[in-house]
């Protein structure tokens, strides 16, 4: 067991406890997965000087890693882009190809395209300098690999002032790339170095313990898991997030150490969220947005694939524009945009955007619909009498492995924002439970309107949420009255046979019901979206559930939704 070496902390932000880190040898070796030998040197395209594995210091120990540039060949500065990838900044990987229904069209993107990050062939000509960086301790660059880490962090902060102080730099950067390229977004935009001046998360968590590892106490089996493997590249050592995540089940100092302080932020940021990537992104985007301190700030959440979102052409034009006005000083009307852009779902890629100007949108009333166990309904009115209804914990599907509950709106209605699920429930001879929920649209004639999910399936729900009764237990410091959030400090036992409140988390969602169509809530013990292996997305495999499940409704036991429904104003 190895301690972070100590390092000073940056002005205005909070210091955070010395973390202990697991080491293990890497996964893979670079060159198992098409990587070469570092070797400085420049290659030339039609507009373009391309300087490959350039060394980079980081640190205070004397490591260096590499980073490619792309950049104009011309004498006028450009404005650096920085993308910092584990996946390889060796290795073209347009995601058309590794995911064919990910919805990324082949000429959105050139060979020069590397995972989820920004193609050279586009921004060159417009005058920046893509940067792509292998992170430390992964592929060839030195050190050894902690992700999401603040030592990781400020490792992004040198190379942010590297690109920021080279001689075919403007001296203003900014930050592109999807995923674990918008995670640490955050956390180098919380130390808020000299030379960084916007930046642009696409879709990526912040808070590793709740979002991904652990979704309302629940272990994540699929993603978590598959993602050490991308990451284990190195010829050094990298974190041993198995063994970590297996000795820490509580929210505790090391996971601490691996969420952002989202309000030291002050950076311009362009932010885009999804409704589609539940399980992973969708909370710790929004929250990004609504927990930072930047005086310019904006929000795009949409209801389509993320990946095939960063790069349709007409969104490109957008990352764009803002990086024109912070980086290179150009009007491109971004005063005019609206703060918040909110795509209010119909079906499958259709939508109605919502202008605002905060999020969670400044209009939404969150209102209670109420369970009825005894016709499975739900209703606007509090329901008096007290009725129950049961399912198997361990199954799936129909009755009784689940509880359903629905209602049909006699007039439009637009729920955008969050959701949580009060359920008063208990188990027939256990002190715990897996609880899983969904919400699904329905048409007119009963039909499942599917949208997209997890960045490439298309039969989605309208939202998902979890939570293991033992985690229940609130931060109530940190919760708010649309948004429950678990404290996972300890473990509070339900005693068997009596019915235990719990308030889920449902991640937040935008869709339209028109006249005639139904909000079905589906309550169960394992996870309602199941898709056959090896498709990965969010999983729940090691549950604490055995016996029978009952969900309590009326009286004492108001068992409710609390929606976020839109007043029609547009």
């Amino acid at each position: 067991m190895t301690t972070s070496p100590p390092h000073p902390t940056p002005e205005g932000v909070m210091d955070r406890p010395t973390t202990e880190y697991l080491f293990r040898g890497p996964r893979s070796t670079p060159e198992s997965r098409a990587g070469r030998p570092p070797e400085h040197r420049f290659e030339n395209r039609p507009g373009m000087v391309v300087e490959k594995d350039i060394a980079v210091p980081f640190g205070d120990e004397g490591h260096v890693l590499y980073v490619d540039v792309y950049r104009p060949d011309t004498d006028v500065p450009a404005a650096p882009l920085v993308s910092w990838s584990p996946y390889g900044k060796h290795n073209p990987a347009p995601i058309g190809q590794i995911y064919p229904a990910s919805g990324v069209r082949p000429e959105w993107t050139s060979d020069l395209t590397t995972f989820e990050a920004p193609d050279p062939e586009y921004w060159v000509p417009h005058g920046y300098a893509i940067v792509l960086a292998d992170v430390p301790g992964t592929w060839y660059s030195e050190g050894r690999a902690t992700y999401h880490s603040p030592e990781e962090a400020r490792a992004f902060a040198d190379v942010v002032e590297w690109a920021g102080t080279q001689p075919w730099s403007a001296g203003k950067v900014g930050l592109s790339g999807v995923s674990y390229l918008t995670s640490l977004q955050w956390r180098v935009a919380e130390l808020n170095p000299p030379h960084l001046a916007a930046i642009n998360p696409w879709e990526g968590w912040n808070d590793t313990y709740r979002e991904v590892a652990r979704h309302g106490g629940i272990p994540e089996t699929s993603f978590w898991p598959y993602i050490w493997e991308r990451w284990g590249a190195s010829t050094t050592e990298i974190e041993d997030l198995e063994a970590e995540t297996a000795a820490h089940p509580f929210f505790d100092d090391f996971w601490a150490s691996k969420s952002a302080d989202l309000e030291a932020i002050r950076v311009p940021t362009f932010v885009v969220a999804s409704w589609a990537d539940q399980g992973l992104h969708t909370r710790g985007t929004l929250e990004g947005f609504r927990r930072m301190s930047s005086e310019h700030k904006w929000l795009d959440v949409h209801g389509r694939k993320k990946w095939a979102y960063y790069y349709e052409p007409e969104n490109v034009e957008r990352q764009r524009a803002f990086f024109d006005h912070f980086l290179l000083g150009r009007d491109t009307g971004l005063e005019s945009w609206p703060r918040v852009r909110a795509e209010v779902r119909e079906s499958y890629y259709q939508g109605t955007w919502r202008d605002r100007e905060q999020w969670p949108l400044e209009d939404v009333e969150h209102r209670p619909l109420h369970l009825d166990a005894a016709n499975g309904s739900l209703g606007w009115a509090p329901v008096q009498a007290v009725a129950e209804v049961g399912y198997d914990s361990l199954g799936s599907g129909l009755a009784p492995r689940r509880a359903t509950f629905s209602i049909t709106f006699p007039e439009r209605v637009e729920l955008v924002g969050h959701t949580t699920a009060t359920l008063w429930v208990s188990t027939d001879g256990a002190e715990d439970v897996d609880v899983f929920v969904a919400l699904f649209k329905l048409d007119a004639d009963g039909r499942q309107v599917g949208f997209p999910y997890y960045g490439q399936f298309e039969d989605g729900p309208v939202a998902v949420g979890w939570q293991r009764a033992s985690h229940r237990e609130r931060d109530d410091e940190r919760s708010t009255d649309f948004l429950p959030v678990l404290a996972h400090r300890r473990l509070l036992p339900v005693t068997p046979g009596e019915p235990t409140r719990l308030d889920i988390e449902v991640l937040p969602s935008g869709t339209r019901f028109d006249a005639g169509e139904r909000l079905l809530l589906v309550v169960q013990g394992t996870d309602v979206m199941r898709y056959r292996e090896p498709l990965t997305y969010a999983r729940h495999a090691e549950t604490v559930n055995s016996g029978r499940t009952t969900v309590h409704t009326g009286g004492r036991f108001d068992s409710h939704l609390r929606v976020p429904v839109l007043p029609p104003r547009d």
